[in-house]
């Protein structure tokens, strides 16, 4: 498996290499006023870089889409009168080019951005050979490739200062979260490529300041990179997403609150932690045994269907089946998302053994 050629994160000089990255500021740039009072308020050790978007992309016309080239000025002020480093979101080469006119020390691709090949290749090229930060978001859909292949463009542009940001991934289900967390494709990521810093986007996936802390803390959890902040020096009077900004004091006191995790452990615990993953593979042993005798009465009841001239799909038997295995679930203290994951993945499996089955000769 290729690695991508960059810079590691304690490399990049931005804050304390010990502790987990700190971005904070607010969603948009609105006055100077405005992004003066919140960088200073945000003044503490555990943030390093402020950051505010000047440039949003909105779902509609007419809505607010950023004060533009005039809040690169006020970030410089920042930069300039507090010593914090300045970081915004950049979506086309031409924001590209003016951040780093502007001396920006980081810059993040957005998700809208991270899902279209030609704008991500026009911004790689904009920014071939930068030393500054590039962090690339997810796009809103959960597709891991289309993530990577956006980091690619850019590392193959001699970008080396390079990370990604997880900020959610978009649903038509309605869940707790603005953009549901899918925590499997991040770490899928970290798997495939360790040297990748992942800095965490608590606020986006959030949408509710309540859920912030506890995302946040998840991700610690899994000895994410960094934390991704949204603060407004008054979020009820913020201009666009009030609803998932913290003031600059309860930033600082969440920063203090969270816990960091070891990568691993000793002595006695390392022990029982042993054993424990050793259960773990034997009752994973167990479930693919289930899992393949399963699909083989599957298979036999396509045979028998095939032979019948029945339909594979009996929509009655399959939502029985749905709503026994939610309700067993539960009593084992297993969530319905997670039964409904699990069973709606074996169904489909199972119907497509019988597809294969029902057209055989």
């Amino acid at each position: 498996m290729n690695t991508f050629d960059i810079i590691p994160m304690e490399n990049w000089g931005l804050g304390n290499k010990n502790i987990p990255l700190g971005i904070a500021g607010p969603c948009s740039a609105e006055t100077e006023e405005q992004v003066m009072n919140t960088a200073r308020n945000l003044i503490h050790r555990n943030i390093h870089v402020f950051r505010a978007g000047i440039w949003k992309p909105r779902t509609r016309p007419g809505s607010f889409e950023g004060v533009g080239e005039e809040g690169l000025k006020w970030l410089q002020r920042v930069k300039k009168e507090l010593g914090l480093k300045i970081g915004t979101e950049v979506a086309n080469a031409e924001h590209a080019r003016l951040a780093l006119k502007y001396d920006v020390d980081v810059l993040w691709i957005g998700a809208r951005t991270t899902a279209s090949p030609f704008t991500m290749q026009e911004l790689a090229e904009a920014l071939r050979d930068t030393d500054k930060v590039v962090l690339v978001k997810n796009p809103m859909n959960p597709d891991l490739d289309l993530w990577m292949g956006a980091i690619e463009r850019l590392n193959a542009c001699g970008i080396k200062k390079l990370g990604a940001i997880h900020r959610g991934f978009s649903s038509y289900a309605k869940t707790k979260y603005r953009n549901v967390p899918q925590w499997q494709i991040p770490i899928e990521l970290r798997r495939r490529h360790p040297e990748l810093p992942i800095i965490c986007d608590p606020s986006h996936i959030s949408g509710c300041r309540e859920l912030i802390m506890p995302v946040s803390q998840m991700a610690l959890n899994l000895r994410f990179d960094g934390l991704m902040i949204e603060s407004h020096c008054c979020p009820a009077e913020a201009w666009s997403d009030a609803s998932q900004q913290l003031t600059p004091d309860v930033v600082k006191k969440m920063t203090e609150e969270l816990y960091l995790r070891k990568a691993d452990v000793g002595g006695e615990a390392a022990v029982k932690l042993s054993a424990l993953r050793q259960q773990i593979d034997e009752i994973d042993n167990q479930l693919i045994a289930i899992l393949g005798a399963r699909m083989n009465v599957a298979e036999q009841i396509g045979t028998l269907k095939r032979d019948n001239n029945m339909a594979i799909l009996q929509s009655s038997r399959w939502e029985d089946v749905l709503a026994k295995t939610v309700a067993d679930g539960e009593r084992q203290k297993l969530t319905e998302p997670f039964i409904r994951t699990v069973f709606e993945a074996i169904h489909a499996e199972s119907i497509e053994r019988q597809n294969t089955v029902m057209n055989e000769k």
